[in-house]
């Protein structure tokens, strides 16, 4: 993939993380995706899970605004987020796992409701909530499940999570 290429396929994310369409991706993006979450997972956000989620959310976007808000303005434009990619994150894609790791182990507490790992069918109520296509989230799902056990654990999220942001395909 050459680097153009890449650069579409991280331009092409950015609409995941713009949650409400603003153009710019902030801290509001993050929150309210976890109010999302925890709406769809019928839990309050005093409780230890919803606190987890929304601490995860701000570390979250912490970390992106450390790689990509060059401005300082406490938002990344499209263009802010494809440069902080292409420059930090291309040759290292697990530290992009690693900024969001404090927020995706939170949402998989939230979705592994019986303590045996994500099922797909949570997977799938998550990414749609999180405004992944109900056909393409069937899919990411069933892609998660890499080890095929019916559940979708903390390193399959990492790993896929990481690849689809940031990994550019061979």
């Amino acid at each position: 993939m050459d680097s153009a290429e890449y650069e579409a396929k991280i331009a092409s994310r950015f609409a995941a993380f713009d949650q409400d369409g603003s153009g710019y991706i902030d801290r509001e993006d993050f929150s309210g995706a976890a109010a999302a979450l925890l709406a769809e997972f019928g839990t309050t956000a005093r409780s230890d899970k919803g606190q987890a989620l929304y601490n995860g959310a701000e570390a979250f976007w912490q970390g992106m605004a450390g790689i990509a808000d060059v401005d300082g303005d406490q938002r990344v434009s499209r263009q802010e987020f494809v440069t902080g990619a292409v420059k930090r994150l291309r040759d290292n894609p697990d530290r992009f796992a690693e900024i969001a790791r404090p927020f995706l182990r939170a949402a998989i507490a939230l979705a592994d409701e019986d303590g045996g790992g994500v099922t797909r069918a949570s997977a799938e109520r998550a990414l749609r909530v999180l405004g992944v296509e109900p056909e393409a989230a069937a899919q990411v799902a069933a892609e998660l499940d890499v080890d095929h056990d019916g559940r979708i654990h903390e390193g399959e999220i990492l790993s896929g999570f990481a690849a689809y942001y940031v990994t550019p395909e061979p």
